[in-house]
């Protein structure tokens, strides 16, 4: 029977015990390069995300947004979210989004002639960007 760290094991590891103390480095965070869980989460949990949908749309209207049109409906996400909105109309240039503040999500995508005679119902909030 084989003992790693005081435990006696019924089996020998593929690659014996040498091995698996060499492997156990991977599931802990000792160096400085992992990010931790919490900090992959809570930069995961503030950035915007584009449903399938919205992502369909945005290709299929040709519609182009750049870093700063990300930013900017970022940041009318977050103040949406602040004044108590959870699906709003976020207004930006000739374009139109619904995005979920809560969950930081949009929904779907209009830009030009594409925004014309449409209505936006349930929405609870509307953002110009």
């Amino acid at each position: 029977m084989s003992e790693i760290n005081g435990v006696n094991l019924p089996f020998l590891p593929i690659g014996g015990a040498r091995e698996l103390e060499r492997k156990q480095h991977i599931f802990t965070n000792d160096t400085n390069d992992i990010p931790s869980f919490r900090d992959m989460f809570e930069r995961e949990a503030g950035t915007l995300k584009f449903s399938a949908h919205a992502r369909a749309r945005i290709a299929s209207r040709d519609i182009s947004l750049s870093d700063d049109d990300i930013r900017r409906l970022e940041r009318a996400a977050e103040r949406a979210e602040q004044k108590g909105g959870k699906d709003s109309l976020v207004v930006l240039r000739d374009m139109a989004f619904i995005v979920s503040a809560t969950n930081r999500i949009v929904i779907t995508a209009i830009g030009g002639a594409a925004a014309e005679n449409i209505v936006f119902t349930n929405i609870d909030s509307a953002v110009f960007a």
